[in-house]
């Protein structure tokens, strides 16, 4: 089932950087996860703007294109200069991008995928950006390619509700993240009431909504890898009982 869910998802993704590659914009994952929801929070940058019109013009345009997310991670998680900042399922690179602007020459950004065909985009990507001060490694985020205690900030993109097996991506940011360090993540969740069946009937696992923890699901799967300082917060509804949301929380000191 695992390796299923891992095949799918690759398939969809590298569909997705191929059409980035031939001057198409990618679909936002799939399904819905940039929806036409109202905005619920006054944190814009992880609404349905996603990028402001700045960040967008410091950018390769297929950076830009490749943008498959529900938000703005980087908007959120508070990145300062000199840090270290895993991106969980890191696409065509434009979350690892702007990070790396964030934390300064100090600093450094990594972006973790398992489709070669993004890592290619993001990559190239990043020498048409000039950066210096990122990289892309290739792996599942249920066994990041990490050490124990080597990042401060842990981000991702709409991408945890793709993955087969959430608490153990859970415990592998718990793991990678040093004493205090911090997650920004945005995300799908569903409201509580909801079963996996009815998720399922509202989109696909590549289109990032069958696979979607519901709120109550999500601060659980965190509290349980260790995490403290939990909150989800959602910005908008993409479809009848789904959410964007901005996921943060906190490795104990």
């Amino acid at each position: 089932m695992t390796e299923a869910i891992h095949q799918t998802v690759r398939e969809h993704y590298a569909r997705a950087a191929l059409n980035v590659l031939d001057g198409q914009v990618a679909d936002c994952c799939g399904d819905a996860c940039c929806g036409d929801g109202a905005t619920t929070t006054a944190e814009a940058l992880a609404t349905a703007d996603l990028y402001n019109s700045a960040e967008k013009a410091s950018l390769p345009d297929a950076a830009v294109l490749a943008s498959l997310g529900c938000g703005n991670p980087t908007a959120v998680a508070e990145l300062r200069d000199g840090e270290r900042v895993l991106d969980l399922g890191s696409g065509g690179g434009i979350d690892v991008l702007l990070s790396g602007r964030r934390v300064g020459p100090t600093g450094r950004a990594i972006g973790l995928d398992m489709t070669d065909e993004m890592l290619a985009l993001a990559q190239r990507n990043a020498a048409q950006a000039g950066a210096t001060n990122v990289e892309f490694l290739k792996g599942n985020i249920e066994a990041v390619p990490l050490p124990a205690e080597s990042v401060d900030v842990v981000i991702s993109n709409c991408v945890i509700n793709l993955a087969a097996d959430k608490s153990a991506v859970f415990g592998e940011i718990a793991r990678v993240l040093r004493p205090g360090g911090r997650v920004g993540v945005t995300d799908i969740v569903a409201d509580d009431e909801l079963s996996a069946d009815d998720r399922a009937r509202r989109g696909s696992y590549a289109g990032c909504i069958a696979g979607a923890l519901s709120f109550g699901e999500y601060e659980a799967g965190l509290r349980e890898a260790g995490l403290v300082d939990v909150s989800i917060q959602s910005t908008h509804q993409v479809v009848a009982g789904m959410h964007s949301a901005i996921v943060k929380a906190r490795k104990p000191d």
